[in-house]
């Protein structure tokens, strides 16, 4: 079958459309303008954007996962977060490298992607990391109404509020649905707040999470007096793979450095900001959560706590109780700022693709007066809000952190790839001078599809129970892999923030990911595969035959598919 785009097959053409890259110009940095048909605002400073990235993490981590995932790892909750916040704070520092080469732009992974690797791989990411937010965000709203129920109810003049408002939902058709009207009444609030206006949303988040902060802190302070060290034995009580499993269950409660990543086009100073933004984030967030994490493990038996309300519930069996008013509280300004930063970044994403034509053109659209995408923020909320409203999503847990493991190390691979080449020939029409270059980058591309193959399958060794040999040989296999990425490549350093150890640590974390990525509950595997066939289909029918990328690469004067995209490394040349 022919298609309209000069004779070629239906196939050829979408391969075409799928391997076209994003031509922008890194070195530009806060010169480079806005694309679209309406800018934002850059009022957001560094202070800001540090506690942006703690309000999108710390909230449901402290408030409500510690507790579920301490019921299956004991005291050893700890080493779960530990092993959850060593691997972002790797990806965070990629991230970090990668935020200041594309400091101006919306988009985040989605962006990175796009740029370095192709646009149907782009569209991947963003529909997996959509998926994350989406679901989190129900799930999120749900545990704030659910806080904030419970607070009211120790006023004697709300002793008594309907199940439809109630903390669970009111369930029907044998749990099929649970409705809960709180929910979404909370997130048209968070939604018309983030329609005025970037600023007073910063302000907002701001206030809530030095709150939280505090609150977290004090909390800390508090319960430490009353830790018994017997309550840490055993440690491990159940064996290191709940810990390893629990890991990813806690590894979505640190993504709020891509929330910082995602806000490059509303920062002051993009390049300067967003590396220290990103890294300081993830470092605080992960030492609240230790303190948390020792704190009411030490407090009471693991299996004590309440998997839904673990803080409150250590210091009631502490009789504690004037405690709990306080941790309802921060739990109420965590989780309020985690959903209302997880609604801003879903926005973001969508007004990029809106902009890039891979979604309707309709999200593209910013409010001239408050500087946002209002119809984006809008629709983020609304589905949010219908999920909200009819589901209890918390059942959906287990299939979260698939989009932030495979956008995490898509995100790596980029760093590896760009460092390939000087940072002047990424900026150039043509990338590739002649097929030495070509094959150096598909050389690399090639090695990290490897590491990631080989980093899920020493997972799956390590998840059925095979024996360590089975794990060592992949590992030494990786190793004997590698030795051609460091005898015969050359990695160019960029002009701003740079990750060190380039390419040893973007491999490790994707390997790290990629063995946590192993570890998920089955459905998530499924998840995966459903989610990325429908994207490919809905790219397929709309996003190959919308894309902007033709027009705006016409702009600068180069083709649609030229040099510097994908489909050289696989020339006749090459």
């Amino acid at each position: 079958m022919a298609d309209s785009r000069g004779g070629l097959t239906w196939w050829s053409g979408f391969l075409k459309a799928a391997l076209r890259a994003k031509v922008i110009s890194p070195k530009q940095g806060n010169e480079l303008k806005t694309i679209g048909e309406g800018e934002l605002e850059r009022k957001l400073g560094l202070w800001d954007l540090i506690l942006l990235g703690i309000g999108a993490s710390i909230g449901a981590g402290i408030f409500v996962i510690t507790g579920a995932v301490a019921q299956d790892t004991g005291p050893g909750v700890v080493l779960s977060f530990v092993f959850a916040g060593a691997a972002c704070i790797l990806n965070a520092l990629c991230y970090a490298e990668l935020s200041s080469r594309f400091p101006a732009v919306v988009g985040g992974a989605y962006l990175y992607t796009y740029f370095t690797f192709n646009e149907l791989t782009a569209f991947l990411v963003f529909v997996h990391l959509m998926l994350d937010y989406h679901i989190g965000a129900a799930s999120i709203i749900r545990s704030l109404a659910s806080y904030i129920v419970t607070l009211l109810k120790l006023i004697p003049a709300f002793s008594f509020i309907p199940t439809f408002f109630g903390p669970g939902g009111h369930e029907l058709l044998g749990g099929w649905l649970s409705i809960n009207f709180l929910a979404p009444i909370l997130l048209i609030l968070l939604t018309f707040v983030l329609c005025q206006g970037v600023r007073e949303s910063a302000i907002i988040n701001g206030v809530m999470t030095v709150t939280k902060i505090v609150i977290v802190l004090l909390v800390i302070a508090a319960g430490s007096f009353e830790v018994d060290v017997s309550n840490w034995s055993p440690f491990a009580p159940f064996g290191l793979p709940p810990i390893i499993q629990g890991a990813t269950v806690v590894f979505f409660a640190f993504v709020g450095f891509d929330a910082v990543a995602n806000s490059a086009e509303e920062s002051k100073s993009p390049q300067r900001d967003l590396p220290t933004a990103i890294i300081a984030s993830v470092l605080c967030c992960a030492g609240l959560y230790l303190g948390v994490c020792l704190v009411i493990t030490g407090m009471v038996p693991y299996y004590e706590l309440d998997s839904s309300a673990p803080l409150a519930s250590a210091f009631i069996k502490k009789g504690l109780t004037f405690i709990t008013i306080l941790i309802g509280v921060g739990a109420v300004a965590g989780l309020t700022t985690t959903v209302l930063v997880g609604l801003y970044v879903q926005s973001r994403l969508y007004l990029g693709l809106g902009r890039d034509g891979l979604l309707p053109t309709i999200f593209s659209k910013v409010n001239p007066q408050h500087h946002t995408p209002v119809t984006a923020q809008i629709w983020v909320g609304a589905v949010a809000g219908v999920m909200a409203t009819l589901i209890d999503v918390s059942h959906l847990s287990h299939i979260l952190s698939v989009g932030a493991l495979t956008g995490y190390s898509v995100v790596c691979a980029c760093v590896v790839v760009l460092r390939t080449l000087p940072e002047e020939q990424w900026q150039s029409a043509s990338r590739y001078r002649g097929s030495k270059d070509a094959k150096r980058t598909q050389g690399a591309i090639a090695f990290i599809l490897v590491t990631a193959v080989l980093g899920f399958s020493i997972g799956l060794c390590y998840r059925l129970g095979a024996h360590p040999a089975y794990g060592l040989g992949l590992l030494s296999l990786e190793l004997l892999f590698a030795v051609p990425m460091y005898t015969h490549q050359e990695y160019y350093e960029p002009s701003g923030f740079s990750c060190p150890a380039v390419p040893t640590l973007p491999l490790i974390s994707i390997l790290v990911n990629m063995f946590l990525f192993a570890q998920l509950h089955w459905e998530a595997w499924v998840r995966f595969v459903v989610v990325s066939a429908l994207a490919v289909i809905f790219y397929g029918v709309y996003g190959q035959f919308n894309s902007r990328i033709e027009t705006r690469n016409a702009s600068v004067g180069i083709s649609a598919v030229d040099e510097g995209s994908l489909p050289s490394l696989f020339s006749k040349e090459a």
